[in-house]
């Protein structure tokens, strides 16, 4: 839920590993799942006691796994979300997101998040609501717009 009257659905993928665009381990049934969704959140543990010592590699990983399996899934709206920034030392957080963002030349929108404490996830939330009803008005304006063109193209029979 979000706000008194928001909600949405949200689906972890936990099993996306590398080879997944080929059927290793469970990736095919996943990245098929993956492609009913509107918004990919890539959900980063960035804390240094994360079993992935490089998250650039993981994003990567999970990119070029979505480009094996569709086009259209890897053009899919996506927003780096980082997990565990408050594990990390105070004044080592925003060095660290910074490294994070340059190296994978991350252009949308990114997140710092707690997901034990809860830092930072109701703004993520509040966003991800708010990009969700944005994309349903535009297409369903799109879809009104498509409907009145064709009600125009709709000829009266000659009698």
């Amino acid at each position: 839920r979000v706000g008194a009257f928001g909600s949405f659905v949200m689906a972890d993928i936990p099993g996306l590993i590398e080879g997944a665009a080929e059927g290793a381990g469970l990736g095919i049934q996943f990245l098929r799942h993956l492609s009913r969704t509107r918004l990919l959140l890539h959900l980063v543990d960035v804390s240094p006691y994360s079993d992935s010592s490089d998250p650039v590699r993981d994003v990567a990983i999970i990119f070029g796994e979505l480009r094996k399996y569709s086009a259209a899934l890897a053009d899919r709206e996506r927003w780096l979300v980082l997990n565990k920034l408050d594990l990390l030392p105070e004044e080592e957080r925003a060095a660290r997101r910074d490294e994070i963002v340059t190296a994978l030349d991350w252009a949308g929108p990114v997140f710092s998040i707690s997901a034990l404490s809860g830092e930072g996830t109701g703004a993520l939330m509040q966003a991800v609501m708010e990009r969700l009803e944005e994309r349903q008005q535009a297409e369903a304006a799109a879809t009104a717009a498509l409907t009145e063109i064709g009600a125009n193209d709709v000829q009266p029979e000659d009698s």
